[in-house]
């Protein structure tokens, strides 16, 4: 079984085309992380597009709750929080709805589970090395798929106690990187962000989980950034959050 791994799509449906334009006939299964909507000009066709492909999993993540009205947006810096105002009023009743019912995390998807942030906690950030292990101490299962952090890469936690950092570069255009998962350790893996990713590169990231080979695929996709500004620019969304699609940061 191959799995198709999503995750925060922000609104962003000019670079989550530009991934799906690099999949097909490449997967069995779809699967999606969190942060469908948040940040960009096109919430209600990210949701309509996602509804399309029919993920067999897909949990909420914070920008999902901040947007349909779960919780408030106290928490987010000023930007974040005019964005999730803005996305509320755009999106129809039935894509309201279908925000509200996404399942929470940890779920589990056959081999693995699913969260937006953490296992021990949707909304938490993992960057640190203690963090990592703090989670994957918690983990049930060998193999946790985790967005939010807007970071391809993840972190291994191994039977000795040494815990590795999964750092991930590739080549410039469509290019892929691929880690072999051993049996022993505890692994976190993210498949970075496809609508704003903030690890340096612009790019659209995104995953593949093969079941049978025991592999994941990391993959970057370049897309047409301008046109994602121009959306967001004629609707008046903060300048911050287009800016940094340039650098991907």
């Amino acid at each position: 079984m191959r799995t198709l791994i999503l995750s925060d799509i922000h609104s962003n449906l000019t670079a989550l085309e530009a991934v799906l334009e690099q999949t097909p006939g490449k997967y069995d299964q779809v699967i999606c992380l969190g942060d469908i909507v948040g940040y960009g000009p096109d919430p209600n066709e990210v949701i309509d597009r996602m509804q399309a492909l029919a993920p067999v999993a897909t949990i909420r993540g914070n920008h999902d709750k901040a947007c349909c009205g779960i919780s408030n947006a106290e928490d987010f810096n000023p930007a974040a929080r005019a964005a999730a105002a803005w996305t509320r009023e755009q999106l129809r009743p039935e894509n309201l709805a279908y925000l509200r019912q996404l399942d929470v995390g940890p779920l589990r998807v056959g081999d693995f589970q699913i969260v937006h942030g953490s296992v021990r906690d949707e909304d938490e950030y993992v960057f640190t090395l203690r963090e990592a292990e703090e989670n994957l101490k918690l983990a049930e299962l060998p193999l946790t798929f985790c967005g939010h952090t807007h970071f391809q890469g993840g972190f291994v936690w191994h039977p000795d106690g040494r815990l590795e950092v999964l750092r991930v570069r590739t080549a410039a255009g469509v290019a892929t990187a691929a880690r072999v998962l051993d049996k022993g350790p505890k692994y976190l893996i993210n498949p970075g962000s496809i609508g704003q990713p903030r690890d340096g590169d612009p790019r659209a990231a995104y995953a593949f989980y093969d079941d049978e080979k025991q592999r994941v695929d990391y993959w970057r996709v370049p897309y047409d950034v301008k046109a994602t500004q121009q959306r967001m620019r004629a609707v008046d969304l903060p300048e911050p959050l287009i800016a940094r699609l340039t650098i991907g940061r």
